[in-house]
């Protein structure tokens, strides 16, 4: 049996996914689960052989935890839900040990085999997503710019970025001027937007 778990944000399609995996004879739902919190103790109590999670949990501290469950689940294949409107934060998820991408437009059948592929030890990348990845917008900022803007994005004051990062005020306020020049946003708060929403922002 192959065992799997779904970790889906939306309840109704989180349904018909565990409907449509459950019809396959050689799967085993080890649990469907709305948040990415509950997966890792969830596959600690049932190890599962390929978890499916939609792209959308891996936004902002997402990577991180999902990182973390592909370090205490080697033996677990990862397969990511994605739109092609979503390659920005799928070319970083892809820099951590995800095995497979699949399209949200894919027929459940698509599913099911990509599934079974995965556990054979294949790769599996959707067409569709990897033109979409390629022509992703690269970011323009640099490492330090973008770990500026990281801790810029909670809404600090640049005196509180600064003794964060051990800058000087004055420094941080540089390195906001060139990430306004670079992305073409009008205030930090529109840059902030602007790199979450391209997936720059770890």
């Amino acid at each position: 049996m192959i065992r799997i778990l779904l970790v889906e944000p939306m309840n109704l399609l989180r349904g018909a996914l565990t409907a449509t995996l459950s019809r396959e004879e050689d799967f085993e739902m080890v649990a469907d689960l709305g948040g990415l919190d509950q997966a890792s103790d969830m596959a600690r109590a049932v190890p599962p052989d390929v978890a499916v999670v939609n792209i959308a949990l891996l936004a902002g501290s997402g990577l991180a935890t999902i990182a973390r469950f592909a370090a205490e689940q080697p033996g677990c294949a990862i397969l990511v839900l994605a739109g092609t409107d979503e390659s920005g934060l799928l070319n970083r998820a892809l820099d951590l040990r995800i095995d497979g991408v699949v399209g949200t437009q894919a027929a459940p059948c698509e599913l099911v085999r990509d599934i079974r592929r995965l556990v054979r030890g294949e790769r599996v990348i959707d067409a569709n997503l990897a033109v979409a990845m390629v022509a992703a917008p690269r970011s323009p900022l640099s490492p330090r710019e973008l770990n500026v803007l990281s801790v810029a994005a909670s809404g600090v004051p640049s005196t509180e970025v600064a003794a964060k990062l051990h800058l000087s005020t004055g420094t941080v306020r540089n390195y906001i001027s060139a990430i306004l020049r670079k992305t073409g946003a009008r205030n930090r708060l529109e840059a902030v937007r602007l790199a979450e929403g391209a997936g720059w922002l770890h």
